[in-house]
């Protein structure tokens, strides 16, 4: 069968988004259908069925998923094991010992993904140079697999003292894992890292082991379905990193998916700032449960060489997403003094917020933006799910008689709170890293984004708002373009003046030829590889580092890498210094090329005089209960179209708000540009 589409699916905490492109014409669609957390293939299935190709007519599927991300979020992953080398078995219980909340005397951390009973020690040693110190006691790792084997733990991982240089222990004691434990799935923390720092490279370890079991067995029936379905295509899923990885990788580091869902946004963002001359983006992704906030800099999504979860390193590379729990079912609820609160608990997907109509009774964010008028029960979500007005009223006036408020004042001060917490992510981003929000553009998505975009934008000083098309399933949009790819490291502790460049080139060439090897096994030719170089580099003494681009390895590669981290450091922190420099890090970043989206352009309307479809009376305040705002459908505006307003403009998946004296155009590509009223 002739393989006519691509498809991209987002599964998020409330929807699972789905856009199908028609690569020869460039026709794109969207569709959102609720998500089905107790059966997860389940939602992408019911997206499939909302896509005009058959399965077996699909040539390339994207998948994008917050399964690994609630198994940690909710502590329902597998019953993990770690092993570690004798007398470095606390290594990962102790972390680094440090306390980030020092005056908070109601903190308490994270429940732990294991206690000590979960860890286990085996005598072997090898040194930070790779040479073995002690060779690995075969006998007791048998005993230890036999024990493990014995408790009936789920998954082990495996993480020993500078396995980073040599990974010949790890990779033996995996083998005997698989000859005594055969039902425990194993995770060896070289094949996720090889790079130092003992405690990082474990959590990291750790975390992947504690999720692999519940993704495979989710990959594996979800492979299983779309293959009776008549699915022959590419499978590929999003990456924290900001790419893509094949189906069958994710199973074997699922680490790499935690922030999956998020990462397509950010992915779709920098493209669409491409096309539309934009290289300065701070994004927010606005979905049922949470809210994500982003930066696009001169083009490029910032990327971390590391993440965290909950205060758990994560020492694989990934985008810099900023997440907070502010979302279309954010409940609203008193705390202790009585005061309100937004979120950051969520009515989910099931029940969902009171104005579903499938059983919620709290009052949500979805609720309030539909009882002040920005919603309307006549337009049905994604064309399927139709809101109820009454139930929104019924449950905001239960918590609005106990603040002895008006349901509509009540509602107008969820939204403001909400706001308020957006715009806190946003300056985590800018204003709290030196960044100012008054030099970015703010692009908008997500079921909510259009909602509170430009209160946002006008309480931080941001002069435009830019809504692409598709709001509502963007961040599926974004996985169209996300390429494979690998990443590959190697710790190399040197000064830069006496760097070695023909052993960084070896090096080098080491990884180049596992990432060829990886790209063509994954049906990529060699005309569709893309190799990056960089280091990670600092001033000696410092902890953190600046990642340098290697644009070519040649025998001047000290003063090439010497003045980039110059400007580099300038530029990220303000000054420089003239202490020694440092390598820490030698990177390789292999991409295999997918082809991209080509966008239509949108017919342009000539200047023609827009005639709202009615009006919706928005409750702003007390003293204005029942502003009119002019009503109008996307899919029936051109480019070239201007509306001032205040005005509401709805969709298929989603809805945006402009007030009095913001003015909205319509690019050549269907996005909504808004200049946002400033204050006199």
């Amino acid at each position: 069968m002739t393989s006519t589409s691509r498809v991209a699916i987002d599964v998020g905490g409330t929807f699972t988004d789905v856009v199908e492109l028609t690569p020869a014409t460039g026709e794109i669609r969207f569709g959102k259908v609720p998500t089905t957390p107790s059966q997860p293939t389940a939602g992408v299935l019911d997206a499939f069925g909302t896509t005009q190709a058959p399965l077996a007519e699909v040539g390339m599927f994207t998948h994008g998923t917050t399964l690994g991300l609630n198994a940690l979020l909710t502590r329902t992953g597998a019953r993990t094991a770690v092993i570690g080398t004798a007398g470095f078995r606390d290594v990962y219980l102790l972390g680094r010992t440090d306390r980030r909340t020092n005056y908070d005397i109601t903190y308490r951390p994270p429940p732990a993904l294991l206690e000590r009973y979960d860890t286990f020690e085996v005598p072997e040693r090898s040194l930070f140079d790779g040479s073995v110190h002690l060779p690995l006691d075969e006998e007791a790792a048998r005993a230890v697999a036999a024990t493990i084997a014995s408790r009936g733990y789920d998954s082990v991982a495996v993480a020993f003292l500078h396995s980073y240089a040599n990974p010949a222990h790890e990779s033996r004691m995996r083998e005997i894992l698989a000859e005594v434990a055969p039902d425990v799935v194993v995770t060896v923390s070289h094949e996720l890292s090889r790079e130092y720092r003992e405690y990082e490279r474990t959590s990291t370890a750790v975390l992947d082991a504690y999720v692999k079991p519940i993704v495979r067995r989710y990959l594996t029936r979800l492979e299983g379905e779309l293959a009776a379905g008549g699915f022959e295509g590419r499978f590929l899923m999003t990456r924290s990193g900001g790419g893509a990885m094949t189906a069958s990788a994710a199973r074997e580091q699922p680490v790499s998916l935690i922030l999956s869902g998020p990462a397509g946004g950010v992915i779709g963002a920098t493209e669409f700032g491409k096309l539309i001359g934009q290289p300065n983006l701070i994004t927010i992704d606005m979905g049922g449960t949470s809210l994500d906030a982003s930066l696009v800099v001169d083009g490029a999504p910032v990327l971390h060489q590391g993440a965290e979860f909950e205060n758990l390193p994560i020492n694989t590379p990934s985008l810099y997403i900023h997440t907070i729990g502010a979302g279309g079912g954010s409940i609203a609820w008193l705390d202790e003094a009585g005061a309100l609160q937004v979120g950051p608990q969520s009515a989910g997907a099931d029940p969902g917020p009171a104005s579903y109509g499938k059983g919620g009774t709290q009052p949500t964010f979805t609720d309030a933006a539909l009882a002040v008028g920005y919603m309307g029960g006549s337009a049905a979500l994604g064309g399927r799910l139709t809101l109820d007005d009454r139930a929104a009223l019924s449950a905001l006036s239960v918590l609005s008689d106990k603040l002895d408020m008006e349901p509509l004042a009540l509602a107008r001060g969820i939204i403001r709170i909400s706001t308020t917490k957006i715009m806190g992510a946003v300056r985590a981003i800018t204003v709290e890293v030196g960044r100012d929000p008054k030099d970015f553009a703010l692009l908008s998505f997500g079921g909510g984004g259009g909602l509170v975009a430009v209160d946002v934008a006008h309480e931080l000083g941001i002069p435009t708002v830019i809504v692409p098309p598709g709001q509502g399933a963007f961040s599926a949009f974004g996985m169209l373009f996300a390429d494979v790819q690998h990443d590959f490291a190697r710790t190399a502790v040197t000064p830069l003046a006496s760097l070695d460049s023909p052993a960084v080139a070896a090096s080098y060439e080491e990884m180049a030829a596992e990432a060829a090897a990886a790209l063509a096994a994954e049906g990529f030719a060699a005309d569709a590889q893309v190799l990056s170089y960089s280091v990670d580099v600092r001033y000696a003494g410092q902890e953190h580092t600046v990642t340098v681009p290697v644009p070519s390895l040649s025998s001047d590669l000290s003063a090439i890498v010497g003045q980039e981290f110059t400007e580099l450091h300038e530029r990220q922190y303000g000054h420089v210094m003239d202490d020694p420099i440092e390598v820490t890090t030698l990177r390789l970043r292999a991409s295999g090329q997918v082809s991209k989206p080509v966008l239509r352009t949108l017919a342009t309307g000539e200047s023609r005089a827009l005639t709202p479809e009615g009006t919706r009376d928005v409750y702003v305040s007390a003293s204005e209960p029942a502003v009119p705002y002019a009503l109008y459908t996307r899919e029936n505006l051109l480019a070239g179209d201007e509306i001032t307003g205040p005005a509401v403009i709805h969709e298929h998946t989603a809805t945006t708000v402009i007030h009095a004296g913001d003015h909205l155009r319509v690019g050549s590509h269907g996005e909504m540009v808004i200049t946002v009223k400033a204050d006199s």
